[in-house]
């Protein structure tokens, strides 16, 4: 019994140490049961109403006391631009995210020069602030007389034997037209083992006009007296010229 009288006696100075401390806006109430009755003193007794917490002297915040989020310490441990903040992670203007549109290989901005414009030809205009070039002048026309140049007759048979057809191109390379001329054909007699008996010439009109720089070319007819051919015997035009004006 004594045991029990002591316990009590020390559960209501506690009791009334809780409950002088309590004192303030709310009312501080501790459950503290008689002695001898419901469960031990020793065990915990949950309130029965709102507890409120009062710090005890000297616990207090004072004007410099611990800072609160957004106090002056946490004002002065902002990370700086261009540093590492406490979080471990890369300031503002070294992430990759923050590169400027200005200049830079990372930009979006970004050409070394204007863009090329279209190829310009000879005598067209180009773009604005790009410079023509004159076309060239053309070629001069050439000047001087009229100078034919004939190509290598082309031989035809045809039924007689003292006629062949023969044709021949005529190029004028001069300044000038030919106007008018002559053919000259040499017709050589041919035996039958191959023997050169004789050459025979005649004439024909040149097919005239014939521009400068043009070709003009004409088929024709040479024969020769026909007593001049007997039987087994027949003409080759070998050489033709001519003559203009």
């Amino acid at each position: 019994m004594r045991r029990r009288t002591g316990i009590a006696a020390v559960a209501l100075c506690l009791g009334g140490a809780l409950t002088a401390c309590g004192g303030g806006s709310g009312d501080g109430r501790v459950p503290v049961g008689a002695a001898g009755s419901g469960p031990s003193p020793t065990a915990a007794v949950p309130p029965e109403g709102d507890v409120v917490l009062v710090p005890l002297d000297g616990s207090q915040e004072g004007p410099r006391g611990r800072e609160g989020p957004g106090g002056p310490k946490a004002a002065s441990e902002a990370p700086r631009p261009g540093t590492t903040d406490t979080s471990g992670g890369p300031a503002p203007s070294d992430r990759p995210d923050a590169e400027g549109t200005g200049g830079g290989t990372g930009g979006s901005g970004g050409t070394d020069g204007p863009a090329p414009g279209p190829p310009t030809t000879p005598g067209t205009p180009g773009p604005p602030g790009s410079t023509t070039r004159p076309a060239p002048p053309p070629a001069p026309a050439p000047s001087g007389p009229a100078v034919l140049q004939l190509a290598e007759p082309v031989r035809a048979a045809l039924d007689e034997r003292w006629c062949e057809k023969v044709t021949v191109e005529f190029r004028n390379t001069g300044g000038s037209p030919a106007a008018s001329g002559t053919v000259t054909f040499a017709t050589h007699i041919i035996g039958a083992l191959g023997i050169d008996w004789a050459t025979v010439e005649s004439s024909q009109p040149l097919p005239a006009p014939i521009a400068p720089g043009t070709a003009r070319k004409k088929a024709y007819t040479v024969c020769v007296d026909a007593w001049r051919v007997p039987l087994g015997m027949h003409i080759e035009t070998q050489d033709v010229t001519a003559d203009w004006k």
